[in-house]
């Protein structure tokens, strides 16, 4: 069985210059194969608006440009005749052996350096996805509009240095088999879905579902990612169950800010994993969540801090920071200076034991939620070590439905101080001693975010951005 191997990251690339183009811009499928074909690496392929239908992949050299006439004025698309077999979906994710990636309407050649693919339109719906990358360097993507592909939109190995920004995405990637009788989907896909990525940018791009796949049935990824290291992913809108998730390998310094996330970001490591050196696997700050199934824990080694977290009291379904798994975790993590406006289930809730655990400087707000919930805010593992676990600084008011603080009797032995509760159910359990500083977040919570700035946080609300 093939296995990719782990490839080294941490390299800066500097930018790739490509040969300028040489004669006017094709303008059919026959011209734009053989253009590719027979380029040399750093030359310019443009395209002409029009559709153009392939029977077989695009297979760019190095350093080469392809260059579209702008978002649905050129579209590369499959032939009708051009159906490769779902019978390899899902992919095996992390291998190569069973994984078609010749069902990609772009596959980059392995280890190809300085690939741009741009302004353009690529349409499915009969290929596993858009463009495919093996050990790639320096992969720039900006400007396309990928639509409506069976798995996965852009799906790498060993991606490095890479930049993908201002694209659109449209019911790219997901569970294939809706709409395909006898077909039954496993694992999902997703807009993106990176294994081994180091020193990229995921930015200003749109994650909306697709027209052709509508309901809550159609499951869908916006950015899949195992193992990320000094990867930013910023200033995006996605519209999809899971916005972003890096589950099980060891990420580090991931950041992860100035997104509009309609749904999760996933982040579990087995025991947490390891701490990197820098201190830090995540930092996911200055961010609008508006699911109330936020985050899924657990990871050592993450901060959150200045989101804001706006629900819908009457979807109630989630804790906004859930782990599921039964294994310890040693931490540390950090939670502050969030605002939190109507959790469902509650704020935390930790299978696991999990210890080493702030939470600090926070400001939330309960109502009476569609269920309603009664049960208490935070839920910790009995085994915990509470020594371990802080709850300090926040502001904590349950209107209408009353509330407890914590869940199970041990979690009363936290450090527990200076929060201003109101209508919380159990304070004669723990000292919460106040202290002569204010509860609450540290400054007012202010900042821009999803795709250039389109929504501005202002406290509690979040409006669009006066231009």
């Amino acid at each position: 069985m093939l296995r990719v191997k782990r490839f080294a990251l941490g390299l800066l690339f500097a930018p790739f210059v490509g040969a300028a183009s040489a004669g006017e811009p094709v303008t059919t499928a026959a011209a734009l194969v053989a253009a590719v074909r027979d380029g040399a690496e750093g030359a310019t392929v443009e395209l002409a608006a029009g559709t153009f239908e392939l029977d077989a992949p695009l297979e760019p050299k190095s350093k080469m440009t392809l260059k579209g006439a702008g978002l649905g004025k050129t579209i590369v698309t499959n032939a009708k005749g051009w159906k490769p077999s779902t019978k390899t979906l899902p992919d095996p994710e992390m291998v190569m052996k069973d994984l078609d990636s010749k069902a990609y309407l772009i596959r980059l050649r392995d280890k190809s350096v300085g690939v741009t693919i741009s302004d353009m339109t690529l349409l499915g719906p009969q290929v596993h996805g858009a463009i495919f990358a093996f050990f790639s360097e320096g992969l720039h993507l900006h400007h396309l509009r990928i639509q409506d592909t069976l798995w996965c939109s852009v799906r790498t190995f060993g991606m490095a240095g890479a930049k993908i920004h201002d694209c659109e995405f449209v019911g790219a990637g997901g569970r294939w088999e809706r709409g395909q009788p006898g077909v039954k989907g496993g694992n999902t896909g997703g807009a993106i879905f990176a294994v081994w990525s180091g020193d990229c940018e995921i930015s200003h791009n749109r994650f909306t579902r697709s027209p052709a796949r509508p309901g809550p049935d159609h499951e869908s990824y916006g950015i899949k990612g195992r193992e990320g290291r000094r990867c930013r992913i910023h200033h995006n809108t996605i519209e999809s169950n899971f916005s972003i998730e890096f589950p099980f390998e060891g990420d580090e310094d991931v950041e992860i800010d100035h997104n509009v996330c309609h749904g999760a970001v996933s982040i579990p490591k087995y025991a947490g994993g390891p701490v990197p050196k820098s201190g830090r696997t995540f930092h996911i700050h200055h961010n609008w969540f508006r699911d109330s199934y936020s985050i899924e824990f657990v990871r050592n080694g993450v901060e959150i801090d200045h989101n804001l977290f706006d629900f819908d009291a009457k979807k109630d379904h989630g804790n906004l920071i859930a782990a599921f798994g039964d294994v310890p975790a040693k931490g540390p993590a950090s939670f502050h200076n969030n605002l939190v406006n109507n959790p469902g289930r509650g704020v935390i809730w930790l299978n696991e034991v999990y210890n080493n655990l702030e939470v600090r400087n926070n400001h939330v707000v309960t109502r009476t939620t569609a269920t309603p919930h009664t049960e208490g805010l935070f839920g910790f593992n009995p085994k915990c070590d509470f020594k371990t676990i802080t709850i300090r600084d926040n502001v904590i008011e349950c209107q209408g439905q009353s509330r407890p603080l914590l869940r199970c009797k041990e979690s009363y032995g936290s450090v527990i101080g200076n929060n201003a509760l109101t209508n919380v159910t159990d304070t004669a359990r723990y000292e919460n001693a106040r202290a002569d500083k204010p509860a609450g977040l540290e400054k007012p919570l202010k900042f821009e975010c999803g795709v250039h700035n389109e929504s501005t946080v202002d406290g509690w609300k979040a409006t669009p951005t006066a231009k």
